[in-house]
């Protein structure tokens, strides 16, 4: 009797609607928060957000990423500060996605993107070096790499992970956009309940009551 019973489970399940989907052919859409592939993001004037602090190397669990500093040129700074990103790396046979680097980052230049279809035919594909990892210069579209399967509108979303933990998530800060513009996106909008709109006069991005 047990194997009866069995098979009429089986068979009913014949009839009833499917929960899966023919993947890859059709795919569900991914959540804005997705963790996915990380992204080096530029200032809107086309300069380097990464300051070569190495905060995200150290707070990083799975020790899957790798900087190191260099002074600016005088003549022709990469970045605002003093320092820039010279060296980045990042190992994705060993990354988890936990996305504290990009909580630890004091300027907002590692993000995520919704990306997390990568397929490697070798092992040196899977360490992104800063050249794969930074957005473009003209555009500021995070690369698409030949093993990577990018969907329109992937690169909507790359910071709203960093957008939804930053302060302005706390009621304090209502109303304020805290997080600096991105090149080719401009600042991007709050999200989750976060509220933001045009620069008042002291040049807080605040919303109007009315």
């Amino acid at each position: 009797m047990g194997y009866f019973r069995g098979f009429v489970v089986t068979f009913r399940k014949l009839w009833e609607k499917r929960v899966t989907i023919p993947y890859p052919e059709q795919k569900r859409d991914k959540p804005e928060r997705l963790h996915g592939r990380h992204v080096l993001s530029r200032y809107e004037d086309g300069m380097e957000k990464c300051i070569g602090c190495e905060l995200c190397a150290g707070v990083c669990p799975a020790d899957c990423i790798y900087v190191r500093g260099a002074d600016n040129p005088p003549d022709d700074p990469v970045s605002p500060g003093e320092r820039f990103g010279f060296v980045f790396e990042i190992n994705y046979l060993r990354c988890i996605h936990c996305d504290l680097c990009v909580e630890a980052c004091p300027t907002e230049a590692i993000t995520e993107s919704k990306l997390f279809e990568f397929s490697f035919t070798n092992r040196s594909d899977a360490i992104y070096t800063k050249d794969e990892l930074l957005v473009d210069g003209e555009t500021g579209r995070p690369q698409q790499l030949p093993w990577e399967d990018w969907r329109e509108g992937e690169d909507a979303d790359t910071s709203g992970w960093m957008r939804a933990t930053s302060s302005s998530g706390s009621a304090a800060y209502a109303g304020r956009v805290s997080w600096s513009g991105e090149l080719g996106y401009g600042i991007r909008a709050p999200e989750q309940g976060q509220s933001g709109g045009g620069a008042d006069e002291d040049g807080d991005n605040e919303v109007d009551d009315a």
